[in-house]
């Protein structure tokens, strides 16, 4: 939460861009957007090596009940999608609403590496 909602201060776009390094407990929970992006990443490879393994094992003939389970597996991954994405963009969309709410006239907060780096990682992660 914003400690002054008008007005965007330097103190805040530091924890909020902070968040994108590691985790941070101020105030109420923030999330790491990025870390998010990668836990995406990584279920999505999962996905796509647990699919690879099935259709080996289908290939190979193997044993119904190993097959099955492969797929419990690859279902279990896939219930972490919608969450992850959830999480993702919110994370994602209050960055955007700190980034914006950045006063144009104040220069300690425009000509900031925070302000720098939580574009930077706007541009790099998407929704």
């Amino acid at each position: 939460m914003l400690t002054n909602p008008g007005k965007t201060s330097l103190r805040d776009l530091k924890i909020k861009t902070g968040v994108v390094r590691r985790k941070s407990l101020i105030g109420c929970f923030f999330v790491d957007l990025s870390r998010i992006a990668k836990e995406l990443s990584s279920y999505q490879k999962e996905a796509e090596k647990q699919q690879a393994r099935i259709d080996k094992l289908i290939a190979e003939g193997a044993d119904d009940a190993d097959v099955r389970k492969q797929r419990e597996v690859l279902e279990e991954t896939n219930l972490m999608f919608p969450d992850t994405k959830r999480r993702l963009a919110a994370a994602h969309k209050e960055l955007v609403d700190l980034v914006a709410g950045v006063s144009a006239g104040d220069e300690s907060i425009t000509a900031s590496e925070e302000l720098a780096a939580a574009q930077q990682v706007l541009a790099e992660v998407t929704v």
